[in-house]
């Protein structure tokens, strides 16, 4: 069985800590029942294990002053300070309620008023009681001991690592993406550019066609002039021989005159 010297010692505090979770969270104790009992821990007991299942014995009881100092701090304060404060809020607004009612109505007494005033007195006592109690932060992490913050400090690491190696591995793949996606986008700019290219060269006329073109038309322009030149030709043939036969027929006609005067 563990010994500890005295509940006011760091790992005093601790246990109580854990105490408190048992009989609130595990075997559902009423509030009144678990004030009851921490009280009783914190200034006579010495076998803790006879309330809860820590097999812890405490050497040293704090006795009635100082446990139940320490109960007001570690119990009390830490876990129904919220509770008694919303106390005080009732006792502060049932006091106006009364005082409200009292100043337009005749049915609340001064008595009724008196005693509203008197239990919210008693709530603020007691809360300045409670705020006299106000446990130091840095006796206890209350919330969690060394190692188990450790523990969570580790898997709050670990998970950071694992986010960022995932958001690592998500932006390579999307640098791997880009880089697919402006290859994507050259191949596309190279067919962009041989089709425009393509189109250039329908619109556009080649030169080597233009110069063929321009040799055809040359040579039409000499054979039109070598037909010139034939027409020409054969018009003087024509002429020609139209002369030769008027001239033979001339002949022709000469000769048979001659002939017919000769005869007579």
């Amino acid at each position: 069985m563990e010994q500890i010297e005295t509940l006011s010692s760091i790992e005093g505090r601790r246990l109580l800590y854990r105490i408190f979770q048992e009989l609130r969270y595990q075997k559902q104790m009423s509030n009144l029942t678990i004030l009851s009992l921490t009280w009783r821990i914190c200034t006579t007991e010495r076998e803790i294990s006879r309330y809860t299942k820590e097999e812890v014995q405490v050497l040293h009881p704090l006795g009635f002053f100082r446990g139940t100092a320490l109960w007001m701090e570690e119990i009390v304060n830490r876990f129904y300070f919220s509770t008694i404060n919303s106390f005080v809020y009732l006792g502060a607004a049932i006091l106006l309620v009364l005082i409200g009612i009292r100043r337009f109505s005749s049915y609340v007494s001064d008595t009724i008023v008196i005693l509203g005033v008197a239990f919210e007195a008693l709530m603020l006592l007691f809360m300045f009681i409670v705020m006299l109690f106000t446990p130091s932060e840095d006796a206890l992490p209350i919330n969690q001991t060394e190692d188990e913050s450790e523990k969570e400090l580790l898997v709050e690491i670990g998970e950071i690592a694992t986010d960022f190696a995932t958001a690592v591995s998500k932006l390579e793949n999307l640098g791997e993406s880009i880089k697919s996606l402006l290859i994507q986008q050259n191949e596309i700019l190279s067919s962009l550019r041989e089709s425009n290219e393509n189109i250039r060269q329908i619109i556009s006329p080649n030169p080597k066609l233009i110069e063929i073109m321009e040799q055809t038309n040359q040579s039409l322009e000499e054979f039109n002039q070598t037909l010139e030149k034939l027409n020409q030709s054969a018009n003087q043939l024509k002429q020609e021989e139209i002369e030769i036969a008027v001239r033979r027929e001339l002949e022709k006609f000469f000769a048979n005159m001659i002939n017919s005067k000769n005869a007579k």
